[in-house]
């Protein structure tokens, strides 16, 4: 089976999501990207996903007469920072590529954010096709433009709104990741569901057996409506002005305590106790019922993730001061991301200090 989303920008068609079971189709999509047939490809990926899908890329790629160079980093989110992005310049000056040329980012959203960094600056822009190979950058990252680097431990501080010319999924990738990194990207998706959908949130109370088992089916499914629904918000808002901010539900406490854990609990974990702690802030409102609260809660643990932050050690005053730090504050406010009813998000500046806390200690109990 194979699934196409078409995503436009400005009014105008942009780049096609090709959401296939393996790679045997990638050259018909480059292709359909009109390159000549003499440019350069760098492939750029980390010392992982090298071991697994690098060769395959290669082969595939090598029937062509395409010029195929590789640049591979340091696996890990301590390497996605301007330091890796002025080795990937350095490597791109050195082998001639200019802009008629494409880079490949092959892997998960470390690779593809950088990547597409790089593509955004190099030459002032150089083409670029996001191929993820993680559950969580197949539904978020590599879908939308948004590109960048941690700077000073602070997660994305330099970036750019970018478009990849392709995204291409091949779904048979997520049998090389370790459970952990599998079940990360499912916070990603149960966060669309909450934001836009209440069906497809019920969809994933009824597939968790069949994702577990990695059901290639029911995940081109999942993994078709959580991008159609980060399509739809960044057709319309697709420099996060307004709409796309709904995208970030869960983030505002997430990213604090990723940083604070210095990145070693995964993205996906950190969004889903986020979703949790704005979840305790819409019930405190009375946007959601307890009982509901709770059905998100449960959700959440039957993908292996965590509801509340496990043996912490962190101190909730100092996660609280870490969401200030965030690049979603607006004229000293946090924008925070709650739900009006489930499958519904709004943005509000008037949650108080004392709110967040209070749901901080929620998740940090």
């Amino acid at each position: 089976m194979a699934k196409d989303i078409p995503v436009s920008y400005m009014g105008k068609h942009k780049y096609d999501i090709k959401i296939r079971h393996d790679f045997n189709n990638i050259i018909e999509a480059i292709q359909s990207l009109r390159i000549p047939s003499n440019i350069r490809l760098c492939i750029v990926t980390d010392s992982n996903v090298s071991k697994y899908h690098l060769d395959s890329i290669k082969t595939l790629l090598s029937t062509q007469s395409y010029d195929i160079y590789e640049f591979i980093f340091n696996a890990g989110e301590q390497y996605k920072n301007l330091e890796t992005v002025n080795k990937l310049y350095t490597f791109l000056i050195e082998n001639h590529f200019d802009r008629n040329d494409f880079l490949i980012a092959l892997g998960g959203g470390v690779v593809g954010d950088l990547t597409g960094f790089a593509a955004a600056t190099y030459l002032r822009g150089i083409r670029f096709i996001q191929v993820p190979t993680t559950l969580l950058s197949q539904v978020d990252s590599s879908i939308g433009g948004k590109t960048g680097v941690d700077c000073m431990q602070y997660k994305n501080m330099v970036g750019a709104f970018y478009q990849p010319s392709l995204v291409y999924i091949n779904l048979s990738t997520l049998n090389t990741l370790p459970d952990t990194d599998y079940y990360s990207g499912m916070g990603e998706i149960i966060k669309h569901s909450l934001i836009a959908d209440c069906n497809y949130y019920n969809l994933l109370k009824n597939s968790v057996l069949d994702v577990k088992r990695k059901d290639l089916n029911v995940l081109e499914d999942i993994i078709y409506k959580s991008c159609l629904i980060k399509r739809d918000v960044v057709e319309k808002d697709p420099k996060e002005l307004g709409l796309r901010a709904n995208l970030n539900f869960g983030h505002t406490i997430g990213h604090a305590i990723e940083k604070l854990t210095d990145f070693s609990l995964l993205h996906g974990y950190c969004v889903a106790i986020g979703c949790v702690a704005a979840g305790y802030i819409c019930m405190r409102l009375g946007n959601i019922s307890n009982i509901e609260l709770i059905d998100i809660q449960n959700l959440i643990k039957s993908y292996n993730l965590y509801d509340k932050i496990n043996n912490s050690t962190l101190d909730s005053n100092d996660i609280l001061k870490a969401t200030k730090s965030d690049k979603k504050m607006d004229s000293g406010k946090i924008k925070f991301v709650l739900l009006k009813a489930i499958g519904e998000a709004y943005i509000s500046k008037e949650i108080s200090d004392e709110m967040i806390l209070e749901a901080i200690n929620y998740v940090n109990s």
